[in-house]
């Protein structure tokens, strides 16, 4: 077994002993009740027939949060040989709009708070709005059908990370989320970038709303601008100076926000009598005096086209959906996508799925993130879900709670960070297979594994491969075959 890997299969003594009181300990975190009455449309459950991941199996697990049973025979009918199939399930996967899904779509609409206009969202409860953004973003990566889509949003998320708990960023991220990353997580980079720099939120978060030169003396806040270069675009070895650093603040000055206090609250606004309006050269570029509002278009334009900004954005594409460490021809090939294509994300996209080591390199290798592993168990199992309350608990616990990560580099992609919360992780897989997790989040083991031919299939569903001698007989020893399998380290890891 590899080094981290998460434990053994000698786990009969944790799955009998734990008590449903220690279960039920979890609930002491808030709870969440949103009936959302969530129904998945079944189809054939088809289990993986092969003893190693095959290359439909791989496309599944880095394109989504993970199969539901009937994800690998819808796959595999869409071409006469896996490569073909995975091809034209990419190609689904890349236009979401073209995917029917309107279960999903209806579940969304239901959390009303959160399609609000921008100033209607200091109405609400700053705990009401967490819980219904929380619980929308949960549901979505369960429910819809758009996967990489719902990835793709969770990747931004975290790359333009806000953390919910500064100030008016309480009220202003969920517009943030439907306005700038739903909207643009499949666009122009620099689209997206732009949005974001210009969001109420992220005015809020880092600081650009306090940047601001009226007198001589004043100088500008570098909050923004130094994230901006350092994990927005060029990245921490991306070839910036401090020099740069200050002028690209001076760029984006004068911009500010209407806090809470104010009429039209939320409300983007320039105030061309705080902008620093002098020459500045970004990087080598001259941006020529007098430009006022124009200035920060044609920095982030400046920022864009850098290879720094290529090389950043291609490495970290790469480690979500390659490996850890992904080799340096991969992401030059992302890279020069990137700046052939002006960061068209659909193409990007599309190079890091064909690139060899995409294809042909190692398979199950990236550990689950905590939200990962959950929304992927609730997929793999056709949970019944009229309720989130409890499985943001989890979240919690594991310290994977979408919107609350304090620092603005957002959530790790790679596994070594995550490899501690073994616990919650075997708590988690018990209380789902038991269906003590909540009694309105229920799943059916007897007609899970009916489906899929016994536990022998449904692990391969939950594996991407048939499962081993050795693993069938641990889980059957266990007394608990479906909560060891969903505890398993085959299953941990994607």
């Amino acid at each position: 077994m590899e080094v981290g890997r998460l434990g053994d299969y000698s786990r009969r003594f944790f799955l009998r002993g734990t008590t449903a009181a220690s279960l039920l300990s979890a609930t002491s975190c808030r709870k969440i009740q949103n009936l959302l009455g969530l129904k998945e449309e079944h189809g054939l459950c088809l289990p993986p027939p092969n003893e190693e991941i095959d290359l439909i199996s791989h496309a599944i697990s880095r394109l989504s949060f993970g199969p539901t049973p009937s994800d690998y025979h819808h796959v595999k009918k869409l071409g006469v040989t896996h490569r073909e199939a995975v091809n034209a399930y990419i190609e689904e996967q890349l236009n979401p709009q073209g995917i029917d899904d309107h279960h999903a779509q209806r579940a969304m609409r239901r959390f009303e708070s959160l399609h609000a206009p921008l100033g209607e969202m200091y109405e609400y409860k700053e705990k009401h709005l967490l819980e219904q953004l929380t619980s929308a973003t949960l549901m979505g990566a369960v429910q819809s059908k758009r996967q990489l889509y719902e990835l793709m949003v969770h990747f931004w998320s975290d790359h333009f990370n806000i953390d919910v708990s500064k100030k008016d960023c309480k009220w202003l991220k969920a517009a943030d989320d439907r306005e700038v990353i739903r909207k643009h997580t499949f666009g122009n980079f620099l689209d997206l970038v732009s949005a974001s720099a210009l969001s109420p939120a992220m005015l809020w978060y880092l600081d650009g709303r306090q940047n601001r030169k009226r007198q001589p003396a004043d100088y500008p806040n570098e909050n923004y601008a130094r994230e901006l270069l350092e994990l927005h675009t060029l990245g921490l070895n991306g070839g910036y100076t401090q020099k740069d650093v200050m002028e690209v603040a001076r760029c984006l000055s004068g911009w500010t926000v209407r806090s809470k206090k104010r009429f039209f609250k939320g409300r983007v606004e320039f105030d061309p009598a705080s902008h620093d309006d002098g020459a500045k050269v970004v990087l080598g570029h001259q941006i020529s005096a007098g430009g006022g509002q124009k200035d920060l278009k044609d920095v982030l334009k400046i920022l864009c086209e850098h290879p720094s900004t290529a090389q950043h954005l291609a490495e970290k594409l790469c480690v979500r959906f390659i490996a850890d460490q992904p080799s340096a021809q991969s992401i030059k090939d992302v890279a020069e996508t990137f700046l052939a294509t002006s960061g068209d994300f659909t193409k990007v996209l599309r190079r890091v799925f064909s690139t060899e080591e995409f294809l042909t390199g190692p398979r199950g290798g990236k550990l689950k993130k905590p939200f990962e592993l959950i929304v992927s168990s609730l997929r793999a199992t056709r949970a019944e879900i009229s309720s989130t309350a409890n499985l943001i608990d989890y979240l919690v616990s594991l310290g994977h709670a979408p919107f609350q990560y304090p620092s603005p580099d957002g959530y790790p992609d790679v596994g070594a960070p995550w490899v501690g919360g073994l616990f919650w992780r075997w708590h988690f897989a018990i209380g789902l297979a038991r269906n003590q997790i909540h009694p309105k989040i229920r799943i059916r083991e007897a007609k899970l594994f009916q489906e899929a031919g016994g536990i022998a299939g449904f692990s391969a569903v939950l594996f991407g491969r048939k499962p081993t001698q050795e693993e069938l007989m641990s889980f059957h020893r266990s007394g608990e075959p479906l909560a060891m399998a969903i505890a398993s380290p085959a299953f941990q890891w994607r």
